[in-house]
């Protein structure tokens, strides 16, 4: 039989991880916000109830789902009293025995993907890393992280906090890459569009070579005449400006160190 789930937290992770486990079969009890209309957008697609306050959570859910910012979690959760169920926490950064105050029985399942609410992921192609206290709980997180993605590690905390930061730089840094080249384009009235096709082309030739392989530009060679020109260009953006220079100070140096 498969456990009973309350979810604290509903923003973009906890929806998607809240939406996978009821289709993998999972109930969900409860979900708590401190907003009642995010609680209620959520649960409404669960069948579960809505609670904007910690005393209305029940303690009859075996497992507790925590998927709030990192800062919110001990004030949210001081007030609940878990009776040693399950709490889990879905944190990169965060170790484990922050949640050792609250239960015995603590574990960390961490989805890594960037999560958006109105869009869907494949959680199939989703690698999960799980930790737990114990043994038992261990065992209960693994099979449950295995219900919704065939690809679930043991991790410890140390080793989830630098796979989080790589996925800093990998994903949330070159996001506000394209943002930033979003605004310079939209200066000079050119559609972000006609950027997509090489977004998409960068991406792929990773799934299949390493990112130094990949790695292209004026930057690799330093090539001063393009690199001056470029910034001679972006005298109008100074933030722009900036991060070109230290961006192709670093591709340059880093391809220099690998060549020797």
């Amino acid at each position: 039989m498969k456990q009973r789930i309350t979810f604290i937290g509903a923003g973009n992770l906890a929806t998607h991880l809240a939406l996978e486990l009821k289709n993998a079969g999972y109930e969900i009890l409860q979900v708590y916000s401190r907003t009642i209309e995010s609680a209620k957008m959520l649960a409404g697609k669960l069948d579960a109830e809505a609670i904007q306050t910690t005393k209305l959570i029940s303690p009859n859910a075996d497992i507790f789902i925590v998927a709030l910012k990192d800062s919110a979690l001990d004030d949210v959760l001081s007030g609940i009293d878990f009776q040693n169920s399950i709490v889990l926490h879905c944190s990169g950064s965060l170790p484990l025995s922050v949640l050792h105050k609250y239960s015995n029985n603590t574990g960390v399942l961490y989805p890594l993907q960037t999560f958006s609410k109105g869009r869907k992921v494949d959680f199939r192609k989703i690698p999960v890393f799980v930790e737990a206290s114990n043994n038992k709980t261990e065992d209960l997180l693994f099979e449950l992280a295995k219900n919704i993605s065939p690809n679930v590690l043991l991790y410890n905390s140390e080793k989830r906090k630098s796979l989080h930061i790589a996925a800093v730089f990998a994903c949330n840094f070159v996001n506000h890459f394209y943002t930033l080249a979003d605004d310079f384009l939209q200066q000079k009235e050119i559609p972000f569009e006609v950027l997509r096709p090489l977004i998409e082309e960068t991406a792929q030739k990773v799934q299949e070579i390493s990112p130094a392989r990949a790695q292209t530009g004026p930057a690799v060679r330093f090539d001063e005449n393009i690199i001056n020109d470029h910034l001679h260009q972006l005298n109008n953006f100074p933030e722009h400006q900036k991060l070109y220079k230290s961006i192709s100070k670093s591709i340059f140096e880093h391809h220099q160190e690998k060549n020797k």
